[in-house]
């Protein structure tokens, strides 16, 4: 039993020995590989699903976007029809016309103020860098 594990401790010790370090480091540039090859395979599937995904978020936002614009169509028309009873229909339209732009102007000073705020904290990062 003891000559067993003797000659077992033996030939690990010349297996061990007949091994070189570029028999190694192939094997482990191989292992390497094979591990690129599973991490690109994993990604490109990770890939597919995001794709098909953001696909069908891209498809319903669009629609969402679409009926909201109809609904605000409806609003405006709706608004231009009910005050054109009392103010009638040219003054009705003028009204809501100006509040429309009215309302565009706004958001474009609102939009105007954040773009050069966002400007300026970008000009200051470029200074402190």
């Amino acid at each position: 039993m003891a000559d067993d594990s003797l000659s077992e401790m033996n030939a690990s010790t010349s297996d061990a020995a007949r091994r070189s370090l570029v028999d190694d480091v192939r094997v482990l540039v191989d292992d390497g590989r094979t591990l690129l090859e599973a991490e690109l395979a994993y990604q490109k599937s990770r890939a597919v699903v995001a794709g098909a995904g953001a696909k069908g978020v891209a498809a319903w936002g669009a629609l969402a976007l679409a009926l909201a614009f109809f609904a605000l169509m409806a609003l405006v028309v709706g608004l231009i029809v009910a005050l054109g009873v009392a103010l009638g229909p040219w003054l009705a339209m003028a009204l809501v016309v100006a509040a429309l732009i009215g309302a565009a102007t706004l958001c474009a000073l609102v939009a105007a103020r954040r773009w050069k705020h966002t400007a300026r904290l970008l000009s200051e990062q470029d200074d402190a860098a």
